[in-house]
């Protein structure tokens, strides 16, 4: 269950990473990794720790990490001149490598869109992307990624908006060291990213879609929600719905949640 610097590098040390920063305790990952990334932080260079006392998802929500309970880690990317037209892709990219990193664990992992993974059709990981300007052009992102790998990282039932679990309680024991995990994950985000302009990882995404042929609803702020058949992605990550009159929906990314149900 613990971690520690040392078990993690020589862990990290089989994958081409940028670097590594490990916290005992920090407010955010993301918040570290922002500032990384603006001194020049190298592609690849990942802030993780144990425990996060400002965690933070989208829309402004907690992330609630304990310690000794959860993997929370940022990860830097600096995107190559071939993959900036695919950056909307990004969200998938990491989506699909804690996803295919939970099915390593025997487990049938949804990506609930955008940005969670959903096991047994409760919240086990979620992810937030913040982005690193240099003038009008992108300089780097970084993909805040959090998983609830034991049971104590899961947030009291009060404060959920969704329901959720973790690996150890859907495994039904302990499940590996969060070190493996991270390699896991991190060796699938290397991989995926080779094929980020590939119309693969668009075909991999789609087929792992929770809710796919489903009645669900989109609400983005105060806006009427909208409704309609969840059916697949277009070529840059958005969804495409069927709605009630059989037109076609396109939903962009941005401040939005997905409900399932009519």
């Amino acid at each position: 269950m613990y971690m520690n610097e040392n078990s993690l590098k020589k862990t990290l040390s089989k994958l081409n990473i940028g670097g590594l920063r490990y916290f005992n305790s920090i407010g955010s990952t993301n918040d570290e990794a922002l500032a990384w990334a603006a001194e020049g932080a190298p592609d690849l260079s990942i802030v993780l720790a144990d425990e996060q006392t400002q965690g933070r998802g989208r829309l402004d929500r907690k992330w609630f990490t304990p310690k000794d309970s959860g993997l929370a880690f940022s990860l830097i990317l600096r995107p190559t001149a071939a993959l900036r037209p695919h950056l909307s892709r990004t969200v998938g990219l990491a989506a699909l490598s804690m996803a295919e990193s939970c099915s390593m664990l025997g487990l049938a992992p949804r990506i609930k869109w955008p940005n969670d993974i959903l096991v047994n059709g409760k919240k086990t990981a979620g992810i937030l992307i913040e982005t690193v300007w240099s003038g009008n052009d992108i300089d780097s992102l970084v993909i805040g990624m959090g998983i609830n790998v034991y049971k104590s990282s899961v947030p009291p039932v009060e404060v959920l908006q969704f329901p959720a679990t973790s690996l150890e309680d859907e495994i039904g024991k302990e499940p590996p060291a969060r070190e493996e995990i991270l390699f896991g994950i991190l060796n699938a985000f290397i991989d995926w990213r080779k094929r980020m302009a590939s119309d693969e990882l668009i075909k991999a995404w789609e087929e792992m879609l929770a809710f796919r042929g489903e009645q669900v609803q989109i609400h983005a702020g105060d806006e009427s929600p909208i409704t309609g058949e969840l059916m697949g992605l277009e070529s840059d990550g958005s969804l495409r719905l069927r709605g009630s009159h059989d037109n076609s929906v396109i939903v962009r990314f941005g401040d939005v949640s997905l409900r399932p149900g009519a």
